[in-house]
């Protein structure tokens, strides 16, 4: 399984903060891809979405980051500080 978290404002749009799913995408890409076929919400908050910020067990990553059964998969968007 797949632990996805998602964060600020993706927890709102998605309706959800966590959820388990199969391990069955060998990359962040195809998992996103997996998640848009839920809709639009999705797909503009994941998919479409550019500021996309990804992490993978806690460590940076990218849409072309591999993953496997057991990995933590964030999704969140931009963080701005000042």
């Amino acid at each position: 399984m797949l632990n996805i978290l998602y964060f600020a404002s993706f927890r709102e749009v998605l309706g959800q903060a966590q959820e388990q799913m199969p391990a069955d995408y060998n990359t962040v890409e195809c998992l996103l891809k997996a998640l848009a076929e839920r809709g639009e919400a999705w797909q503009q908050a994941l998919l479409h979405n550019q500021n996309l910020q990804i992490a993978v067990n806690h460590d940076v990553a990218n849409r072309s980051t591999a993953i496997k059964a057991g990995d933590e998969v964030a999704f969140f968007p931009p963080v701005t500080g000042g």
